[in-house]
């Protein structure tokens, strides 16, 4: 692997993009000082140009160069989850340009913490913007397979990692404002949060600042897919006439439960939230290739466990 990641270095100097494995999901990596790497890579994962990249950092220290204040708070929590699922959004510094940050006088930070994602960063000896590996708004790859039927040849080098530990993206914590403000859930939840500041945790609000995973409509798959709650989802299998002769709409399902014979692809999924956020892409990847017309998904819990999941699922069926 080292030679790999050496030449995937390389590639980076360059000019090029490369596709990483994080802890998280799979990242797509470019340069994050050169303005013409960046540029492709927002023209790869047909990216808007307002909608700011995490720059990926092998330590604190270097994250912290490009933010131009470092609050007590953003200290505490890179001390206790860097390296991590976990983004920071502070003012930044001069080196934080705004084809990184949209424009804007923030940037978002990251120390991840997968082994391969670390001896890139450091062979690579500065920032790497990188945003998922997929097409903008689709379902994030947490294989390097996933990137390949996403993005093809263009990418100049993807690195192996096998499948992500988490999942799903990492948390995004905004302390660009003074109070501490959840942006995007994640592995770490509001609780651990607020246990580390000795804090409150504020939700986020109109005045927060673009960030990544955000739009109303994310992570979605191709096929149409909604959001059933448990009680209502033998309805709306009868409803849409699966395999009873009503009708000839194939049906996908994604559940606790299991399989109903009338239903064309059923999915099962676990009742423990980190092992579900963990399958919850690569399940999703596999009902689309099922072909249905439709993918009906089983509401998980309103518990606060359950706060990632669930904002995945909103914005992947919004």
């Amino acid at each position: 692997m080292s030679g790999e990641v050496r030449r995937a270095a390389e590639v980076l100097r360059a000019g090029g993009l490369v596709a990483f494995p994080t802890e998280t999901v799979y990242g797509l990596g470019a340069d994050a000082g050169n303005a013409q790497a960046v540029a492709r890579l927002y023209a790869v994962k047909r990216r808007p140009a307002d909608h700011p990249v995490i720059v990926h950092f092998a330590d604190a220290r270097g994250a912290f160069a490009w933010a131009r204040e470092v609050p007590a708070a953003a200290r505490k929590l890179a001390a206790r989850y860097w390296p991590g699922p976990l983004t920071l959004i502070l003012k930044r510094s001069a080196l934080a340009r705004d084809f990184v940050t949209g424009g804007q006088d923030t940037v978002g930070l990251r120390v991840p913490s997968h082994p391969v994602a670390q001896a890139l960063l450091r062979e690579f000896g500065s920032a790497i913007a990188a945003p998922s590996a997929n097409r903008f708004g689709r379902l994030s790859p947490t294989t390097a397979a996933h990137v390949r039927a996403d993005l093809g040849g263009e990418v100049d080098a993807v690195l192996e990692g096998g499948a992500s530990e988490i999942g799903i993206e990492s948390a995004i914590v905004d302390l660009s404002r003074g109070q501490a403000v959840l942006i995007r859930p994640g592995h770490i939840g509001l609780q651990q949060l607020e246990e580390t500041l000795g804090a409150p945790v504020a939700q986020a609000d109109a005045a927060a600042p673009r960030a990544p995973g955000t739009l109303e409509r994310h992570y979605a798959p191709r096929t149409p897919a909604r959001l059933v709650a448990p009680h209502a989802l033998d309805a709306e299998i009868a409803k849409h006439g699966a395999r009873t002769g009503k009708g000839d709409a194939r049906i996908a399902v994604l559940a606790f439960s299991r399989p109903d014979e009338r239903v064309d692809f059923w999915l099962r999924m676990p009742r423990q939230p980190a092992a579900y956020a963990r399958r919850l892409y690569a399940a999703l990847r596999e009902l689309d290739d099922a072909n249905c017309d439709a993918i009906l998904i089983e509401s998980p819990p309103e518990q606060p466990a359950w706060q990632a999941v669930r904002d995945r699922l909103l914005r992947a069926t919004a």
